[in-house]
């Protein structure tokens, strides 16, 4: 049986998350970041939340997690080669958003960050 309803629900079921674009978006102008990174650029995700969404973007091959044993370990994730290839996408959305939307509206411009 098919996972997905077709290729529309298969993209939108990969990004849909409240915080998944923002966290693709930060990975991308940023690179490699920590988690405490994350949750400082988001400002208002909580812990629970931000681990999850990593995790589910980490399960679809959209981020990658590493683990560093340097002096002080942490932890990095990255946008991967297919993390990448939808930013296009994500960028053509937050256009139309921007052109279509009352900023009023809008809490936050992430397309201008």
């Amino acid at each position: 049986m098919a996972q997905y309803l077709n290729e529309f629900d298969a993209t939108m079921h990969l990004i849909q998350g409240k915080w998944k674009i923002m966290i693709m978006y930060e990975l991308s102008e940023s690179g490699p970041r920590r988690f405490g990174q994350l949750m400082s650029h988001i400002q208002d995700v909580s812990h629970k939340t931000l681990t999850n969404q990593l995790r589910e973007l980490e399960r679809d091959q959209l981020i990658t997690r590493h683990d560093l044993t340097t002096a002080e370990p942490h932890v990095e994730y990255q946008l991967t080669g297919r993390g990448e290839s939808i930013i296009p996408v994500l960028d053509a959305i937050c256009e139309w958003g921007d052109t279509h939307i009352d900023p009023a509206l809008m809490e936050r411009n992430l397309c201008d960050e």
